[in-house]
């Protein structure tokens, strides 16, 4: 079986560039038994598709009029739309750090942006299906460590890697070179001379869409996760600057004849070249007769974005929500979620369930049947997913941001409580009543605003690389 595992890690990606060879033959045959011992299992494929900076409504299942999104519209018809569930952050790195660990940003080892990897006591979400004898692979950004350190994908408990480990890197979708992992070869560098000196010959994205059909292929016979973690449709900010469109797209197509800027165009054209993506990869776990036991998750890192030349108002990006990415409002955290497992998840679903990003490693691990550490901050929702009753429910969400001092937020109930800078008084908005946080009701409801600031006096624990720092604010 060792040996099985080896072979398919080498030829995933090693012919992710040239496409995939037409006959399955020897494959087929070293992996038999990992078929049986599926098929005895029935452990289903997990796959996590992550967008980046895609906004609660830039998809036409969340409200969206003028951007295209027919597969990820199927995919919510044929499943189960969440309208209540939250990302880990509002940015990046912690975002995708609170998915991987089930921890939120009062907890978590990432806390914001910047250089802190995970460490070796930081159990993954591959860590935890490894121990139900998964195969993972992440394809994308990464944002959790950078080479020669202890966050890499590989040290985290991929076996196979390929994409962007700088989130600083993934900005440029034309990039002369993308990292790479397998258990064969170790890490290395996949170079793309046709993008070298500023050429635009090779679209990263292209480039994962192949290596995730490809890795889909390889993987068929035995369970897998796959982490499909695109940047879209997040802006070059540094092309932004200098051109007044950051967002990196081969073509515009099909919004070329719109009387739009430029830069709306180009984002509109990326969401709808992901959504085409997204429907190959559906397409071949029906080739490939695994649909009915692969489970799909799609979600986005946070809020939009107001960079790159767009205007999140444009299209109504956050949908009737408050706050864009950087924002503790619900425009900056609450994100589309949709589920798929079809035969398991009944169609045509939407829920009001609130869950955040923590709480997707304990909802896979019970439906893979692995164990995961005790302690973390996330429940499981698989009986919301499985049509049952979800007996566990948050009492609290938390969390915290430090790029503009420190601010939080809560979510209680109906309750939304929101610090926008330290030491000043919360923020209080009644989310059934009032989704789009437009009057703040705290004066109305003090014993509300005591409960929470009393949850909020043990929500946390200190860290060194994210302390809490004085508002940058001036009256």
């Amino acid at each position: 079986m060792r040996r099985s595992i080896l072979f398919s890690s080498a030829l995933c990606f090693g012919l992710f560039l040239s496409g995939f060879p037409n006959g399955y033959a020897a494959e087929d045959e070293e992996l038999t038994l990992n078929q049986r011992l599926r098929d005895q299992l029935g452990k289903p494929n997990i796959i996590l598709i992550l967008a980046d900076d895609l906004g609660y409504g830039d998809l036409g299942c969340y409200g969206q009029e003028q951007i295209q999104t027919p597969n990820l519209d199927r995919l919510a018809a044929e499943g189960m739309r969440f309208t209540q569930c939250y990302a880990g952050s509002t940015v990046c790195a912690p975002s995708r750090a609170c998915l991987m660990t089930g921890r939120h940003t009062g907890h978590a080892r990432i806390r914001g942006n910047g250089r802190v990897p995970l460490l070796p006591e930081d159990v993954t979400v591959a860590e935890v299906l490894a121990g139900a004898d998964y195969e993972s692979g992440v394809i994308g950004k990464w944002g959790l460590g950078l080479q020669e350190t202890t966050g890499v994908p590989q040290k985290q408990g991929f076996s196979q890697w390929l994409g962007y480990l700088d989130q600083t890197h993934a900005h440029n979708y034309y990039p002369e070179f993308l990292w790479r992992y397998d258990s064969l070869h170790g890490e290395r560098l996949v170079p793309f001379p046709e993008n070298a000196d500023g050429r635009q010959g090779r679209y990263s994205h292209d480039v994962f869409t192949l290596a995730a059909l490809n890795y889909v292929r390889v993987n068929r016979h035995r369970p897998f996760f796959l982490y499909l973690a695109y940047t879209i449709p997040h802006a070059n900010p540094a092309l932004g600057r200098e051109t007044g469109n950051g967002m990196q797209v081969p073509d515009d197509a099909p919004y070329t004849d719109r009387d739009w800027p430029q830069p709306e165009k180009n984002k509109a054209a990326m969401i709808t070249r992901m959504d085409a993506d997204i429907g190959r990869l559906v397409d071949l776990l029906k080739e490939l007769k695994i649909d009915d036991n692969t489970l799909i998750f799609f979600t986005s890192d946070n809020g939009p974005l107001n960079v790159g030349g767009v205007d999140p108002e444009f299209f109504r990006s956050s949908g009737p929500l408050r706050g864009v990415k950087r924002d503790l409002y619900e425009g900056g955290i609450r994100v589309p979620m949709i589920v798929r497992w079809p035969g398991r998840i009944a169609a045509g679903q939407v829920s009001d369930q609130v869950w955040a990003a923590w709480d997707f490693l304990p909802t896979v691990a019970q439906l893979a049947g692995a164990s995961h550490p005790r302690g973390l901050d996330g429940i499981s929702i698989a009986p919301t997913l499985l049509g049952g009753e979800q007996e566990r429910q948050h009492e609290f969400l938390y969390w915290e941001f430090h790029e503009r001092g420190f601010q939080q937020a809560v979510r209680m109930g109906d309750w939304k409580a929101v610090r926008p800078y330290v030491a000043e008084p919360l923020e209080l908005y009644n989310l059934k009543e009032d989704p789009g946080e437009e009057h703040n009701v705290a004066g109305a409801n003090p014993e509300i605003v005591g409960q929470i600031e009393e949850y909020l006096e043990n929500a946390r624990t200190e860290s060194e690389h994210w302390p809490v720092k004085a508002s940058p604010r001036t009256e």
